[in-house]
């Protein structure tokens, strides 16, 4: 056999072995993660759930989910340990890092537009209808009837003789 039909071979065994390798370190650094837990730390599990842990076992943790609600995992089912900082900022809505010289986004454009001449706050301000070109009800039969005559007019008139079948 030649070198050139061994490559392909050689390449697949050197893509699996790299693949099995980044497995195994992702799976390494998560049991190095759920070693680390301790007491009164905040995790999320697997399925998205968000609590602090009570009590580590060898292969258990027990979770404090709520005041009184106690929940029971297998150290498996800890997808991530969570910092203070973060746990509390998903699950309190608490933000330690606020600065307070930051610029504030608002939650609609309307201050972004707004500009310092104040006639075109007046005139944004003014409660005039604006007509957009629609009809009333009432006015609608009539332009209809007259939209019917038009049509009628520009369509050329047939006579007794003539057929539409060429």
């Amino acid at each position: 056999m030649s070198l050139l039909t061994l490559l392909p071979f050689i390449v697949l065994i050197g893509a699996m072995f790299l693949m099995t390798r980044s497995a195994k370190k992702k799976q390494q650094q998560a049991i190095e993660m759920r070693n680390q837990m301790q007491p009164g730390s905040g995790v999320r599990t697997i399925g998205g759930m968000y609590a602090t842990v009570k009590e580590v076992n060898d292969d258990t943790v027990l979770l404090d989910a709520g005041p009184g609600v106690e929940l029971l995992f297998a150290k498996n089912s800890i997808g991530a340990v969570l910092t203070d900082d973060e746990y509390n900022r998903i699950v309190h809505g608490i933000e330690h890092d606020l600065k307070s010289d930051a610029d504030v986004v608002p939650d609609d454009a309307s201050s972004l537009t707004e500009t310092d001449d104040s006639s075109d706050a007046a005139a944004a301000s003014d409660d005039t209808p604006v007509d957009l070109g629609k009809k009333d009800a009432a006015d609608e039969p009539a332009d209809a009837d007259t939209a019917d005559q038009a049509k009628a007019d520009a369509q050329p008139k047939k006579s007794e003789g003539d057929s539409e079948a060429k």
